[in-house]
């Protein structure tokens, strides 16, 4: 995956050009085997741990911020199927080694049953890995209503309608265009409830019996979508840094870099991007924890885990715009990539999994005793 990097950074503006993954990095990194990494050993996959997910998260979002996000999830939709029966991950696994398929968790899609499944028709925004896509995977709620019955579904790529919307300030390069399915069937081996899933107990899971598959699925999402944040700012500190060797200060011949204010800027940003990078390492630690205990997680401590990533993901947008600011008016010339970089992580850190608001709220009610005001 490093030695990618060049490519991935070398394409980063062709995929933001073209508004989604370059073709050409999605079958190169494809070459590494990397979506194998959730794919269960039984069918040949590697079954990752979570800080060796964070390693492979870095190793792309460094040179390319949507095509870290991409990849991420690409590798965190395996873990899903994975909580599916054991029918679905035969239908896909036996026959493929890996899929390459969105998740759009938001429940925009009714589900009627039907005898021997349901039929599915909906829309779905924020379609992340859908433009390079074999399958996809669908939140509908079934037609009573009820708000708990939420499950997720397994549609052949196929069968569904991209609508071209992706047109964004930032994170441009993901392709994230809309999903539309209209009246398809979706055998009831293809489908699973959602909330056994986010404990790390769905059918798939019982099945497979690996620890890999035990955790809560929610503060993984949070890294999927993180990390690519983590790695932008790490490379945005270190563009900085190599600016203030190079960059003068305007009405003298002295270099930004002996400017105390510029090394206080560049000390802050290496800091936070450290303070970062240490919680989200933690949260992965405490995943494998969760999963090798064979315990389920308690709401409590997932909803910690995701307010962590969350303040995580707020350092890292900070200290990308406290170096963007000192960096000057030509670091936001279209061909130097802090501009991206900076339009990217404030794109990326107004996900949903990354409201303060109501995930700090949820959080805060669960120890006060309330009950959470989020499902997840």
């Amino acid at each position: 995956m490093r030695a990618l990097a060049p490519l991935i950074a070398d394409k980063a503006e062709q995929a933001e050009q073209e508004r989604k993954p370059v073709d050409e990095v999605i079958r190169a990194l494809e070459a590494t085997g990397v979506f194998r990494s959730h794919v269960p050993k039984k069918f040949g996959g590697f079954e990752i741990d979570p800080e060796t997910f964070v390693d492979i998260g870095l190793a792309v979002s460094e040179s390319c911020t949507s095509t870290g996000w991409v990849t991420l999830f690409y590798i965190e939709h395996n873990w899903m199927l994975s909580q599916f029966p054991q029918q679905a991950q035969e239908a896909v696994f036996g026959r493929q080694p890996y899929m390459l398929a969105p998740a759009a968790l938001s429940p925009t899609g009714a589900a009627t049953p039907v005898d021997g499944g349901h039929r599915l028709t909906g829309r779905w925004g924020w379609g992340t890995g859908i433009m390079h896509a074999d399958w996809v995977l669908l939140g509908g709620l079934l037609t009573d209503g009820d708000p708990t019955s939420l499950r997720m579904f397994l549609v052949p790529r196929a069968q569904v309608r991209v609508d071209l919307t992706w047109d964004a300030a930032g994170m441009q390069g993901t392709g994230s265009n809309d999903i539309v399915v209209s009246d398809v069937f979706v055998p009831e081996t293809h489908s699973e409830p959602l909330m056994p899933m986010t404990m790390g107990r769905g059918r798939g899971s019982d099945w497979l019996g690996s620890p890999c598959y035990r955790h809560p699925m929610i503060p993984l999402l949070c890294l999927a979508a993180g990390v690519p944040a983590l790695g932008a700012a790490r490379r945005a500190v270190a563009l900085f840094k190599e600016r203030l060797a190079a960059r003068s200060v305007m009405g003298s011949q002295a270099k930004q870099l002996q400017l105390p204010a510029a090394q206080m800027r560049l000390g802050h940003a290496s800091a936070r991007v450290h303070d970062a990078e240490t919680v989200m390492r933690a949260v992965a630690r405490e995943l494998k924890h969760w999963g090798d205990s064979g315990e389920p997680c308690p709401f409590e401590e997932r909803g910690r885990m995701r307010v962590s990533v969350a303040h995580a993901v707020d350092s890292c947008r900070t200290a990308v715009r406290e170096v963007m600011e000192a960096s000057g008016a030509s670091a936001h010339l279209k061909p130097h990539p802090l501009q991206r970089i900076h339009r990217d992580v404030h794109t990326l850190s107004c996900h949903t999994i990354f409201d303060l608001d109501a995930s700090s709220e949820s959080y805060g009610r669960m120890l006060l005793g309330f009950p959470p005001s989020s499902l997840f």
